[in-house]
């Protein structure tokens, strides 16, 4: 027996739902792949230890990680173990889900407001996913990077909604905010006060607040600012902080200097 359902690979941890217990084990569904494809842990592998009662160490409704172990495509089976995912991995894998299912969610929205069909849906997530890793990392980037997306290659009006949606719903890992430096220094050591001054711009950076200012060049007398941070607050506190420290140094040596925010 043949078909084009996707299964889960040997060694996977996958997002399990306990539908129903016997006694030498349970039948699970896999969270993400089709129904017809049905997961079973045996009572050997449903927790470290004797088991003599399987409803002792799990109840059906209730939603967990599972290691996969064996595919058998042929009965579209899966076999799986749940003892030996460690708490850490099982917290990580069930938020990873919980991330996934909500950007699934704000995707649905973009897509309503845009009157995209099916098929539009399908295609612009999985495009979404192909490019940011997840689907979550897309909304969780553009929460950070207003101008990711388009750096990406994606247009359309609606790129500013999903944007819209992932400021108000994401709390990104990391912001990054950017800016533009005019920078002129008339007199023969103009090129090394530059130098001088954007050093000094990064110097705005701080380990302990995990804060990083990165200066660019991109043709004189246009230089281009970076700002990493955990929030907005100090991404600006570091920005500002730059900009006085190479307007600072450009006025002493009779130069000038204009600086705005992208």
């Amino acid at each position: 027996m043949s078909d084009d359902f996707q299964y889960p690979e040997e060694g996977e941890y996958v997002v399990v739902t306990v539908s129903s217990i016997e006694k030498n084990g349970a039948y699970l569904d896999l969270n993400g792949y089709s129904d017809e494809i049905r997961a079973f842990v045996f009572v050997g592998e449903v927790s470290s230890g004797w088991v003599a009662r399987v409803r002792d160490h799990i109840r059906e409704g209730q939603r967990t990680v599972a290691r996969v172990t064996k595919v058998r495509k042929d009965k579209r089976s899966v076999d799986v173990s749940i003892k030996s995912v460690s708490d850490e991995r099982r917290r990580d894998t069930l938020q990873n889900w919980k991330n996934e299912q909500r950007a699934t969610q704000l995707l649905k929205i973009v897509a309503e407001r845009n009157n995209w069909d099916e098929s539009e849906l399908e295609r612009m997530s999985s495009e979404l996913e192909q490019t940011f890793g997840t689907l979550y990392g897309s909304f969780e980037e553009a929460a950070a990077n207003a101008e990711i997306l388009k750096e990406m290659g994606f247009e359309g009006e609606w790129t500013s909604l999903l944007i819209e949606l992932a400021v108000e719903n994401i709390v990104p890992t990391s912001v990054i905010i950017r800016g533009r430096m005019m920078i002129e220094v008339w007199d023969d050591e103009g090129v090394e006060v530059i130098k001088k001054a954007l050093i000094e711009a990064e110097g705005a950076s701080s380990k302990e607040d995990d804060v990083t200012v990165s200066c660019f060049y991109d043709g004189a007398p246009e230089y281009r600012v970076e700002v990493e941070a955990p929030d907005y607050k100090l991404a600006e506190k570091a920005w500002v902080s730059a900009q006085n420290s190479v307007q600072e140094m450009v006025k002493v040596a009779g130069g000038s200097v204009e600086c705005h925010r992208e």
